[in-house]
């Protein structure tokens, strides 16, 4: 049995590795898992107090996937309910669905019992959302921006590569070999209104198959979806590659992508056997991970394999 995750998961890995210790599924705890991070004010990238978009608005994407069925579930630019996790699984255990967005996601939510939350954003994340867009803008026109029928130009000037790479990760497999999946982001900093990255993309930002291992992303999230990133890892294992040169391949395969816009990359990845492995472009990012033995987490650095950036 073993969690795998992102670093800022480590806040829920206790109640991960409590179910995954009292025998419950991969699924309870990834979910278990990502909760308190989607809950934690001092997360600008998940849930609660995330960076909002350009017209400071918070809207979420979650994706959750059972590696037993192949099953999954996920939400996009869902607004004013923070388990953003927990309604992707719910989208995946109750519809013949895979995707809900906008204002679907919302009805839905409200229809599961999620109740709405009512302030979104301390005042800390909207001075520095203020701060960051007044750079280029009249106290005028920063007023008036739910108006402007510019909005994809000052979303350009607005844009910080810094911060495109914010989200929660986690792996989890348990005593039964299951394997599940699941990631939470509150998405990229100052973003068109509507914009979804790799996140609630199962295939680009999440991937789980029992008979091979799984994968989950977190950067810049359109590189993910144009390259399919966590499935390909998935695929690779499939072919027979170790998941060092899996996740290798896969982030070399993000490498060769052309285009004005190439920013950077962090994953991870469990294979069936339990081996975990992270994965990252930038040096010095860590993951973490816990097998059911360990008394408690270990904080790893990710292997490096260098992307090429560049930026407009």
């Amino acid at each position: 049995m073993i969690l795998v995750g992102s670093t800022n998961a480590t806040i829920g890995f206790p109640a991960g590795m409590e179910i995954l210790r009292s025998g419950g599924s991969a699924l309870d705890a990834v979910e278990a898992t990502i909760r308190p991070v989607e809950d934690n004010p001092d997360d600008r990238t998940v849930g609660f107090n995330g960076y909002p978009n350009i017209l400071g608005e918070l809207e979420l994407d979650a994706s959750i996937m059972d590696g037993r069925t192949l099953e999954s579930g996920a939400i996009g630019a869902l607004k004013g309910v923070i388990p953003a996790i927990s309604v992707a699984r719910k989208v995946m255990e109750t519809l013949p669905h895979v995707l809900l967005v906008g204002d679907g996601a919302d009805r839905f939510a409200k229809e599961m019992g999620f109740e709405s939350t009512e302030e979104l954003l301390t005042p800390e994340v909207k001075a520095a959302r203020e701060k960051i867009l007044r750079q280029d803008m009249s106290a005028a026109e920063f007023a008036s921006l739910a108006e402007s029928d510019n909005l994809r130009q000052w979303v350009k000037l607005a844009t910080d590569p810094e911060r495109t790479y914010g989200t929660v990760n986690v792996i989890a497999q348990d005593q039964n070999g299951d394997i599940a999946c699941g990631v939470s982001t509150s998405g990229w900093a100052w973003k068109y209104p509507g914009r979804l990255g790799d996140s609630p993309i199962i295939g680009a930002g999440n991937y789980a198959d029992n008979r091979y291992g799984a994968a989950a992303c977190t950067g810049m999230g359109e590189m993910a979806i144009r390259a399919s990133t966590a499935r390909s890892i998935v695929l690779y294992l499939k072919m027979g590659l170790s998941i060092t040169d899996a996740c290798a391949q896969a982030m070399q395969d993000l490498n060769e992508l052309g285009g004005k816009f190439i920013g950077r990359m962090n994953l991870i990845a469990l294979d069936k056997d339990g081996t975990p492995a992270g994965y990252s472009s930038m040096k010095g990012k860590t993951f973490v991970y816990q097998t059911s033995e360990m008394e408690t987490y270990v904080e790893q650095e990710r292997t490096l394999v260098e992307i090429e950036e560049r930026w407009g």
